[in-house]
């Protein structure tokens, strides 16, 4: 079981890709962020993208990219906060990867995400009110897929990360010796 795909999921702003890079990289596994896969797939930014083909186009290349990277073995997959709006998706993560949904409020996104001009969802009026809609929608379908919910609030990316791995190793998913910085203590009178 220790070679299982690992799959993140969550809101945009949520983390995946800085803290799937950062586990990732602990676990010595590789690291596959599933919107620059997109992006290299239709070279051009997500957002010109949407903005020319629509959100339906788009989709459909997540979900072939998640149905091809859930096949993968020994990896940690990053996913668009969209990607569970598709059934086809949440059953791939399901099957194919332990899936961490990584959890935070609107509010805290917010604070994280307003100033950022790359989210095609978030370029409204009122991008805090778009963000509790989103959460609205997706909180479910992001429980749905979970196999473990990690409240992000904020813990710094090494928390967060060590977080993630102590639940994975209680959980068996992956080896704790496989994960170099664990804390092993010796047996009394070792």
């Amino acid at each position: 079981m220790t070679d299982q795909n690992i799959a993140l999921v969550g809101l945009p702003g949520g983390g995946k890709s800085t803290v799937g890079r950062q586990l990732a990289k602990r676990l010595k596994r590789t690291f596959i962020d599933s919107d620059t896969v997109i992006e290299q797939r239709i070279g051009c930014s997500i957002r010109s993208f949407f903005e020319r083909e629509g959100e339906a186009a788009f989709r459909d290349i997540e979900s072939a990219v998640i149905a091809d990277h859930c096949g993968d073995q020994a990896t940690v997959l990053a996913t668009g906060g969209g990607a569970v709006l598709r059934e086809l998706n949440r059953k791939n993560l399901r099957a194919g990867c332990q899936v961490i949904y990584l959890r935070s409020t609107p509010d805290e996104l917010f604070r994280r995400l307003r100033h950022d001009t790359q989210r095609p969802l978030l370029q409204v009026k009122d991008p805090l009110g778009r963000l509790r809609d989103m959460y609205g929608e997706r909180d479910p379908l992001y429980r749905e897929v979970a196999h473990f919910v990690v409240d992000t609030g904020r813990p710094s990316v090494p928390s967060l990360v060590n977080m993630l791995l102590m639940q994975l190793e209680l959980a068996g998913v992956i080896d704790p010796a496989s994960v170099p910085s664990s804390v092993v203590v010796p047996p009394e009178g070792a």
